[in-house]
């Protein structure tokens, strides 16, 4: 029946239906029309159509489910942000033992050079005492 409301002000009459009966299915869709206009205003009393949509108007079922499911995304939100704060927290603190690590081998190096350096000399003031031996045993 709707179908045919929607297409009413499409439909294209041949000469052969201008007689009585394209007059009577006017008149039929007319008071189908009126029929429907009632039951809109039945249905939907003045000034209450555009107040809330149908879909506001129905409860939903799955209410308590929806929020479950959001407060469960936030809990779990919140692990991984818990998470996420004591890894970059182990992370910060290996680089600084890192760095401890590294500034105490960096001052061994130094100290170790630093003795390096006096075993060369102590070496070189001995060959040089052994080359002055040689020399006076010549």
């Amino acid at each position: 029946m709707e179908a045919g409301l929607r297409n009413r002000g499409t439909m294209n009459h041949s000469p052969q239906d201008a007689g009585s009966d394209g007059i009577h299915e006017d008149r039929k869709l007319y008071v189908v029309d009126s029929i429907n206009d009632l039951n809109k205003l039945n249905l939907f009393p003045a000034g209450s159509q555009h107040l809330f949509p149908l879909e506001e108007k129905t409860p939903d079922v799955g209410t308590n489910s929806g929020s479950r499911s959001h407060s469960l995304f936030f809990l779990g939100l919140i692990v991984v942000l818990i998470v996420g704060l004591v890894l970059v927290s182990f992370v910060m603190f290996l680089i600084v033992q890192t760095g401890n690590k590294m500034d105490d081998v960096s001052r061994r190096l130094t100290a170790e050079g630093k003795d390096i350096d006096d075993l060369k000399k102590i070496n070189s003031m001995i060959v040089k005492r052994l080359g002055q031996l040689d020399a006076k045993r010549n």
